[in-house]
């Protein structure tokens, strides 16, 4: 044990102390400061090149700022969405409206008289989504050509039809499911 007798240590309070222990102390403090230098400069590293890569990043294209690029989308994102939806509603009011319009059709082509050949007497059906629409039957004769048309309503109609008519309304029924497969 070696035991300093210096003023320093007097004035300390320390005069006591040994110095064995003091230099051990001091040569954990200088290898604890040493490590944390390493950690240290280790960081420093560590942070500069994550800088680096936050600049290039936030750098954008011609030096515009990376933050107003994102606005941008955010913006065009926004109006997108609203168009989206006034599509939707767009569809969706052309969909309501189509339910009314004609979309099946049958055409039957005949010769009323046996006389003029070439059939050109024909029975035209068109109906809407529900199968609600008309028939026009024309007749060709040698005498002229007489035009008709008999009201349908959910594929009924009050007055009786003639076979051609029959025929028209049955591949008016179809003409959407035929369609529909050809779809598929």
């Amino acid at each position: 044990m070696i035991q300093g007798n210096s003023n320093f240590l007097n004035r300390l309070g320390l005069e006591s102390f040994d110095l064995g222990y003091m230099a051990v102390g001091i040569l954990v403090l200088a290898v604890l400061i040493l490590i944390l230098i390493i950690i240290l400069i280790i960081q420093i590293v560590k942070v500069n090149k994550l800088k680096k890569r936050l600049d290039k990043f936030l750098a954008g294209k011609e030096g515009a700022s990376l933050e107003q690029d994102i606005i941008a989308l955010f913006e065009d994102n926004k109006f997108l969405k609203n168009s989206t939806d006034k599509n939707r509603k767009d569809i969706s009011i052309l969909f309501k409206k189509m339910e009314s319009t004609y979309q099946k059709m049958g055409l039957v082509k005949y010769d009323a008289f046996n006389q003029m050949g070439g059939q050109l007497s024909y029975s035209l059906a068109l109906l809407d989504e529900n199968d609600n629409g008309f028939i026009i039957n024309s007749v060709h004769s040698v005498d002229g050509c007489y035009s008709y048309s008999k009201e349908i309503r959910n594929s009924d109609n009050q007055i009786t039809l003639s076979a051609e008519e029959e025929e028209a309304l049955a591949i008016a029924k179809k003409s959407i499911k035929q369609a529909e497969k050809r779809k598929e």
